[in-house]
């Protein structure tokens, strides 16, 4: 009795449900902060015997009763049934599968469950800290105090559980783990479905199942994948979006504001920055602490339920933004969880990257990965998302990323590739599109890496084309009397881009950090150019294979660069130039969800056809896009010169329709209406202005 008392008080004991609770005639209790003690045995309030001033409380019986025969006084009015009167509920074969094999709904046995458990009423903890020597759970049902419901080490397997009658949602926990050192750390819940608003960090217990979806047409519409459809994607973070009377909007709100938003402005999905729960605001959510908590900032889980349901009534699909490439070092998260390196690599040359300042995870161990699979099947599951956009991917390769030569060492093949990881994401990807064959997995990947889309490889759905976007900045970027030197910057392009399925995108890591907005990024002798070539670039990127990513800000021509504590400048609406750009990337975006031949077949020669690339001395570049239907001639002049009369030779061209054309009135340009053409059997003479696209429907002969 003394080793297992001594036990309770130092916060170590491994099984505490075989000393405490009813254990043949006598009741244990321990209670360190109390001298007295009341029972309730089959209705009857009895006094429990203070046997060790410690804490240590015995009611001895006269005869035998059930484990639901008994309740403890909490206080005077608050009577429950005994925690250590219920057996823990973890079966073998999650154990086993956790530690050994594949389980991929962790979620459902770890963190906080609310449960009925032989007829009560209460929640189950669970939490993984294998080279823990004591774990309690802390909350407002215990005064945040760790001696009072320590958890028993289920089977050894380093899983700790405990069942608490009479908690509730809405209570707040974490858990106190006692490290081989003795060292008591104060953790919040990996498996949290939500937790405090920074800076706290209790995990709060929360409902997923009762919201009442009404999204099940889009669920089956959605069922018939389909990557031969128009992507134009809108990326957001929700907190600089929009500001109301508080800093923060809620879901709810944001939600009522977006979808019309998106719908009148032709974006069929939204890409939402991290909203995993986050300590700092500036990491943007890239640091994340929950990797199964929505973060708190824009309201509770049902909040971001509503969300999701509201953007698929209005025909909008959800992406989010995961982080699985590394996690922030706060003490009170993944950081050293159980005193040992549980999450992050043991090895130092892969438990760290060196510029983030954040660790790694251990990507070879079984735990790690189920770990991680699981919450990316969680927000499948439960929040109906649409779509992952996996984060750093590059950083996940490659050894050497970011690292001088002295701080990695090479694999067993000799060279700089991170080969648990390269598996962990071709199992992510599999068992992700295993599970849900419809949703969109998308890397955001910088380096040359062969077969991010291919399934035999690391299997992603799309790619975004980095290389593409850097190019045609660059290009922008540059004084315009140069272009016709640089006019490689926008056809080299199409040499790889059906290497991969890709997603070209103006993303938030182009407009901030000093890199400027991308309509400042724009030349021009005057504002009128620089809209011009602003429309340019963007009806560039609508014309180019592949689908499209825009950053929020972007489509009113924002002029500042992006900051996350401010919203997005909407007054610049009021002024006529910027009122009229929303107008054309209204129109432009539209266009591209119903003209066939922009999106029908982004990957392969036969939805692209070069029409001319070699007029570099009036930095004009002409192509076809192509669809079973129809064809489309894409026509963009880079340069600033008007071109009268210009003609570009097209065999067998029999009619040619001028659909859109930047340089309209309408838009901030000088003409006021589409123009029409001469057509020969050769080609086709028309008039294009400075920094202008056209684009034209046309049928050839065979």
């Amino acid at each position: 009795m003394q080793k297992h008392l001594d036990l309770l008080l130092e916060k170590k004991h491994p099984d505490p449900h075989s000393f405490l609770g009813l254990h043949d005639d006598v009741i244990r209790i321990f209670r360190p902060n109390n001298e007295i003690f009341f029972l309730e045995i089959n209705n009857k309030s009895v006094e429990a015997k203070n046997i060790d001033k410690r804490g240590l409380f015995e009611h001895k019986l006269d005869r035998k009763i059930k484990n639901l025969d008994y309740k403890i006084y909490l206080s005077t009015d608050n009577l429950i049934h005994d925690p250590y009167a219920f057996e823990t509920t973890l079966k073998n074969e999650d154990i086993q599968n956790f530690l050994n094999k594949d389980h991929f709904n962790l979620y459902k046995i770890l963190g906080a469950h609310k449960k009925i458990i032989n007829g009560i009423e209460g929640v189950e903890f669970s939490v993984f800290a294998p080279n823990a020597i004591g774990v309690s759970v802390i909350g407002n049902f215990n005064d945040f105090d760790g001696k009072i419901n320590p958890l028993k080490n289920v089977k050894n397997s380093g899983i700790w559980q405990i069942f608490i009658p009479s908690v509730d949602y809405g209570s707040l926990y974490k858990f106190e783990i006692t490290t081989q050192r003795g060292d008591v750390l104060v953790k919040t819940d990996p498996f949290a479905y939500f937790t405090e608003l920074r800076p706290h960090n209790s995990a709060i217990v929360s409902d997923l199942e009762s919201f009442k979806w009404e999204d099940k047409d889009w669920i089956d519409n959605r069922k018939h994948k389909n990557l031969n459809r128009p992507i134009n994607i809108y990326e957001v973070h929700l907190q600089s979006w929009v500001k109301g009377d508080e800093f923060f909007l809620n879901y709810k709100d944001l939600a009522h504001k977006l979808a019309p938003y998106l719908k009148d402005m032709g974006f069929n999905y939204i890409e939402l920055m991290p909203i995993m729960e986050h300590p700092l605001d500036d990491s943007w959510g890239y640091q994340v602490t929950g990797f199964f908590a929505v973060t708190s900032r824009y309201g509770n889980v049902k909040d971001f339920q509503y969300f999701v349901n509201y953007m698929h009534k209005n025909n909008i699909g959800v992406i989010l933004d995961w982080v699985p490439a590394h996690f922030p070092i706060d003490d009170f998260a993944l950081n050293k969880f159980d005193g040992s390196y549980l999450f992050e690599n043991a090895d130092e040359s892969l438990r760290e990257h060196p510029q983030w300042k954040t660790s790694i995870f251990d990507y070879e161990k079984k735990e790690i990965q189920n770990f991680l699979i699981s919450s990316a099947l969680f927000y499948l599951e439960k929040y109906h998302i649409d779509g992952l956009r996996v984060d750093a991917v590059s950083s996940m390769l490659y050894l050497d990323f970011g690292r001088d030569k002295d701080q990695w060492k090479a694999n067993k093949f000799g060279d700089n590739k991170n080969l648990e990881a390269i598996e962990f994401l071709k199992k992510l990807n599999k068992k992700v599109l295993d599970s849900y064959p419809d949703i969109l997995m998308i890397a955001e990947e910088a380096s040359a890496y062969k077969g991010v889309t291919d399934k035999k490889s690391l299997g992603f759905d799309f790619k975004w084309n980095m290389g593409w976007m850097s190019d045609t900045l660059k290009y922008f970027v540059s004084p315009i009397e140069e272009r016709q030197n640089n006019q490689n910057d926008l056809t080299f392009s199409i040499m790889y881009t059906f290497n991969e399925k890709f997603i070209l995108p103006f993303s938030h890591d182009e407009v901030v950090h000093e890199k400027k907005s991308l309509f400042d990024k724009m030349r021009g002798d005057n504002i009128f150019e620089k809209f011009a070539n602003y429309r340019l670039l963007y009806s560039f990127m609508i014309c180019h294979p592949g689908k499209k990513l825009t950053f929020m800000g972007s489509e009113i021509a924002q002029i500042k660069e992006w900051d996350n504590f401010k919203e997005i400048n909407w007054e610049l609406l009021k002024n006529l130039n910027h009122r009229k750009y929303q107008d054309f990337v209204r129109d432009i975006n539209h266009l591209y969800l119903e003209k066939e031949p922009l999106y029908e077949d982004d990957f392969s020669f036969d939805g692209f056809k070069w029409v001319d690339i070699s007029d570099k001395k009036n930095s004009i570049i002409s192509y076809l896009r192509i669809s079973k239907k129809s064809k489309l001639l894409c026509i963009h002049n880079f340069s600033k010169n008007y071109l009268k009369n210009y003609f570009l030779k097209l065999e067998n061209l029999k009619k040619a329709n001028l659909i859109f054309n930047t340089n309209l009135e309408k838009y901030l340009g000088s003409e006021k209406e589409l123009e029409s053409v001469k057509i020969t059997p050769n080609g086709l003479y028309f008039d294009i202005a400075a920094f202008t696209t056209l684009i034209f429907e046309v049928q050839i002969d065979p």
